[in-house]
């Protein structure tokens, strides 16, 4: 049957544990550095990251505190701007109602005059109407 032959027992644990020291400097090692390296790597990498947030953040409130210095300057300037259109608005509206009102006293000054006209028209046709008058009163 099977005989254990104590050479070849201690020649194959020999050799065993010697391919596990070889292994271990030339293979493990290397790769259990490489391992550690990279993850001290990735962190340090979140740590940046950490800190990128940070500046973002700050970055972000700078520009919201620009966004929002924008809009109250482009309010004032807004509400400046509707002012000034309403007072050159206002001044052309007092302008028109001036001349409409010079225009309202020749009419009327016009007006008086044409009805004077007409009254001393009038007058001076009333003899003929009175005449004529009495002629229509005389065929009655």
């Amino acid at each position: 049957m099977l005989d254990i032959n104590p050479i070849l027992l201690v020649a194959t644990l020999i050799v065993f544990l010697t391919l596990i020291a070889v292994l271990n400097s030339w293979l493990y090692n290397p790769l259990f550095a490489y391992m550690n390296k990279r993850d001290e790597d990735i962190k340090k990498d979140l740590d940046r990251v950490g800190s990128n947030d940070n500046e973002i953040q700050e970055l972000n409130l700078k520009a919201q505190t620009i966004i929002m210095n924008a809009k109250l300057e482009a309010s004032a300037l807004r509400e400046k701007v509707v002012a000034d259109a309403k007072e050159l608005a206002d001044s052309k509206l007092e302008a028109k109602r001036a001349e409409l009102a010079s225009e309202y006293l020749e009419f009327k000054q016009s007006l008086a005059k044409s009805k004077e006209q007409l009254t001393h028209d009038l007058m001076s046709k009333v003899p003929l109407f009175t005449e004529a008058v009495k002629a229509k009163f005389s065929q009655i």
